[in-house]
């Protein structure tokens, strides 16, 4: 039944074979990795009116459109560096594999961390501001705002479970409403506002908005590093290049370049209409919405498609994570930086494990942060931006070990990237610090020594694991080795009895060993084994302080201590099976304290000896 539950929920398993129909071609390819950077107009523009409306007033529209400029430029040169990342490195990994190939393990591993935590952000903050756009169209869901934003990421986890293509088909279609509908509203806002100016019944405005105060160079870096994040997304292509059909390379760069000319006109666009149209930074009601509402003269059907397109662009822009977070962990943890079950494909070819992972962590920050999007943002692009520092570094050393053609200009292209991804990482981790950024600059640290306690483990397990040839020939496989087999009984039972008969058939040397807090049932069970007529010797040990298992592990331990190099000691648990699943939890788990306790000694084994219920065992 519960099989059938989740083949229902997540799909039948696929086979590996199937694999390859399990990547994007560039429409699908642009649907997912656009989500991201596409749907940062929902909130980047709002950011920067933020940090610019309370300081400068009016003004703030004025340099509204200056500072998105900067960020266009930001985003191309980021655009060509990562173009030379897919060619350079198809295998994917992005950013972790080229500062690990060039730099060096460490900074490698921090570029590798600042991209999980920026993913699991952008989950949090993705599925925030989709709640956002949600309820600024009906505000009377703001209350249910962070159980709205869960239910998104439990969907969202469902869907990407269900594997690649199924995703892609999905949230194909939503992305690119979004896409013509910003591209109609701008359009229509420009032509609109050109001919008529601003519409007079746009309530959403501030009349009285009057300039004042003074602009400073703080204050434009200010506003800049909050609207860097319109820029996050942007490294996934290259995370994911063995996620695109073939050929990978050639796909994953045509999926680079449309979305850096989508990104281009939504994101400029947008930022002409908030400033032509006044919108003014409000925690109810998002400037996107303001925008729709003042193009769009109220809250008409064009008003409604944009919130719903939005919010759907949002909770889409959580997709990209979904993708690049489980491939990226599946990279590290193939070498060994991370546990290996992440880079084990589940029974739809995804990666399930980095999915539930990733889904757990963000629902769990947008309970903390009340799925915030103001609360969230200070946390944002700290990570990602540190991740481009390093990538187009590890670009420029790349180029000066090749002797391919171009590679000076190439090289030129990453170097400036290198320095102005540094400016911008500089900028943002001063300008947020106080905010909430020194949470992930204390985190990257934290994460890159797990990595490396991991990797640590992994060797020492495949160091004592290893065997050489000489080993092999000389490890005496034939060896047969002296048994003696102890059994932990409570009472006499069909399940003790079962698992003395067969320790029985396997050595002459059994001890049956039971430890009681009652001596009444010591007694009446040495009556009872006088019976059994056996010659396998009974060990009662009384314990006045009521403890059952410590006394067992510490009377085994003793016989392991006094045994011979050649004895081995096979520890036989009984333990009883119901038909009843849920009927387990009301036994104790003696055998499974037992079990975890006697590991440590290198000279047991310990073996169950399953006795199953028969279903008409509970009839009277």
């Amino acid at each position: 039944m519960v099989n059938k539950f989740f083949d229902l929920l997540i799909g039948r398993p696929l086979a590996n074979e199937q694999s390859s129909r399990e990547k994007y071609n560039v429409p699908f390819g642009l649907a997912i990795m656009a989500s991201d950077a596409i749907s940062s107009v929902a909130y980047a523009s709002q950011e920067i009116l933020l940090v610019l409306v309370p300081a400068i007033g009016l003004l703030s529209y004025k340099w509204l459109g200056n500072i998105s400029l900067m960020i266009i430029g930001l985003l191309f040169i980021l655009t060509v560096s990562y173009v030379q990342i897919i060619k350079a490195y198809p295998q994917g990994g992005g950013a972790y594999v080229v500062a690990k190939e060039n730099l060096g393990i460490k900074p490698g591993l921090v570029a590798g961390a600042a991209l999980l935590l920026d993913y699991i952000l952008t989950v949090a903050v993705s599925s925030s501001s989709g709640v956002a756009a949600i309820t600024s169209a009906f505000p009377v869901l703001v209350p249910h705002k962070v159980l709205l934003a869960v239910v998104l990421i439990a969907i969202l986890t469902i869907l990407n479970l269900r594997g690649v293509s199924e995703s892609a088909k999905v949230f194909s279609v939503p992305t690119y409403l979004f896409i013509f509908s910003m591209i109609f509203m701008i359009i229509f806002g420009l032509v609109k506002y050109a001919i008529y100016g601003p519409s007079s019944s746009m309530q959403m405005i501030h009349q009285n908005l009057k300039p004042m105060g003074e602009i400073s160079i703080f204050l434009i870096l200010k506003a800049f590093s909050s609207g860097c994040s319109a820029l996050t997304g942007l490294e996934a292509v290259s995370n994911s290049v063995p996620n695109f059909k073939e050929p990978g390379q050639k796909n994953a760069t045509i999926v680079m370049v449309l979305l850096t000319f989508a990104i281009l006109f939504i994101f400029g666009g947008s930022s002409l209409l908030a400033r032509f149209y006044n919108a003014v930074p409000n925690p109810n009601v998002t400037v996107l919405a303001q925008i729709a509402y003042g193009v769009f003269s109220g809250k008409t059907f064009m008003f409604y498609v944009i919130q719903f397109t939005t919010a759907i662009i949002l909770i889409m822009a959580c997709n990209t994570s979904y993708t690049g977070f489980p491939m990226l962990m599946s990279v590290i943890a193939r070498d060994g930086y991370a546990p290996r079950s992440f880079a084990t494909k589940g029974k739809r070819l995804s990666f399930s494990n980095g999915i539930l992972f990733l889904s757990i962590i963000a629902a769990i920050l947008v309970v903390i942060f009340k799925a915030d999007t103001d609360l969230l943002i200070p946390l944002y692009s700290v990570g990602v931006f540190l991740s481009f520092t390093l990538a187009q570094t590890g670009m420029v050393i790349h180029w000066n070990k090749t002797n391919e053609k171009g590679k000076n200009f190439r090289r030129a292209i990453n170097g400036f990237g290198a320095f102005i991804t540094l400016i911008t990482t500089c900028v943002i981790v001063y300008e947020k610090f106080l905010l909430g950024a020194w949470v992930i600059i204390l985190l990257v640290p934290i994460i890159v020594l797990g990595f490396l306690h991991i990797k640590k483990h992994y060797n020492y397990v495949a160091r004592g694991l290893r065997a050489d040839e000489d080993y092999v020939k000389n490890c005496g496989i034939g060896q047969s080795y002296n048994h003696l087999i102890i059994v932990p009984i409570a009472s006499l039972n069909k399940a003790t009895l079962g698992a003395l008969k067969y320790a029985r058939s396997i050595t002459s040397d059994v001890i049956a060993l039971n430890v009681s807090p009652n001596k009444e049932y010591m007694d009446k069970l040495k009556i009872k084994w006088e019976e059994l007529n056996t010659d396998i010797l009974l060990v009662s040990k009384y314990s006045p302080y009521r403890a059952i298992v410590t006394p067992l592990i510490e009377y085994i331990g003793v016989i392991s201590h006094a045994s011979s190099p050649d004895e081995k000691i096979t520890v036989v648990l009984p333990q009883f099976i119901t038909k009843d699943k849920s009927g387990q939890i009301l036994h104790n788990h003696t055998s499974f304290l037992l079990r975890e306790s006697l590991l440590r000694y290198d000279n047991i084994v310990v073996s169950t000896f399953p006795f199953h219920l028969n279903p008409g065992d509970d009839e009277e």
